[in-house]
């Protein structure tokens, strides 16, 4: 490819993600029942893990020197990331079953684009959401003992889960073009966050759930989460190398999927 044709490439690709996201971020404005339960849920979660279940914090062998909310709040904040990344291939979903999408797929000069820019809603959502349940953590008193290099690590790698998130969710979305997939982009990755050390630490469980949560990838991410938190950095190679390998194999699979939409449009 010449370097003007991989010019005009690139730049029908960005246009066709700034329209959509320009699109969806106007709709979410105007229609705040859309975007008011992705606030609402993380916090009832934070409410119910942090609050309801403080007295964990008290627990033989539980030592985390920022306290039990900021134990919790890193859950919280790692899912919320990820399900902005669901909840924006729900939106590519429902924009195939309403007929939008499918008009896209004619019109748009790069249809790559149509992924990244739904891409893009994803990391505006999650900003949103994180900011949100971050002052409302703070406001509850969290502690916070890391530094600002640990603290911009963690919201790093939330960064990097939302691409993880959405890019399961967009490849679902492309091959079934129906809300109905709803389920299946959602449910698994439920699965995986709650067989994680989500309550107490990993030493703390016991049995099959210990088994289990010691090969769960969100251990690894929770675990490295939190020791930014603490300012005791751990596995952060490890849950940042994850993170990215993840994001490539999700890009493929939404890749694969986008060429089964264009197959269907």
């Amino acid at each position: 490819m010449s370097g003007s044709a991989a010019q005009s490439s690139q730049g029908g690709i960005w246009a066709v993600a700034r329209a959509i996201a320009w699109r969806n971020l106007r709709t979410y404005v105007r229609r705040p029942e859309l975007f008011v339960p992705s606030l609402v849920f993380p916090l009832i979660f934070l409410a119910a893990f942090a609050g309801g279940l403080s007295a964990l914090g008290g627990a033989p062998g539980f030592h985390f020197p920022a306290g039990y909310t900021a134990f919790q709040f890193v859950f919280v904040l790692l899912q919320s990331a990820m399900f902005a990344g669901l909840f924006t291939g729900f939106s590519l979903a429902f924009d195939f079953e309403s007929g939008f999408a499918r008009r896209l797929m004619i019109a748009a000069a790069d249809r790559r684009g149509i992924a990244l820019g739904y891409a893009l809603v994803a990391l505006t959502r999650a900003t949103v959401t994180l900011t949100v349940v971050t002052g409302v953590a703070l406001a509850a008193g969290m502690q916070v003992t890391g530094d600002g290099v640990e603290v911009f690590g963690l919201y790093g790698l939330a960064a990097l889960l939302v691409f993880v998130g959405y890019g399961w969710a967009a490849g679902i979305a492309f091959r079934f073009r129906s809300i109905q997939a709803g389920p299946l982009m959602q449910t698994p990755v439920f699965l995986i966050l709650f067989l994680a050390p989500v309550y107490v630490p990993l030493g703390l469980l016991k049995g099959w759930i210990h088994a289990v949560a010691s090969v769960n990838p969100a251990t690894f991410f929770l675990e490295a989460g939190r020791g930014l938190i603490a300012g005791r950095p751990t596995q952060l190679a490890l849950a940042f190398g994850l993170a990215l390998v993840l994001i490539g194999l999700f890009s493929l699979w939404a890749r694969l999927g986008l060429r089964s939409a264009e197959r269907g449009s």
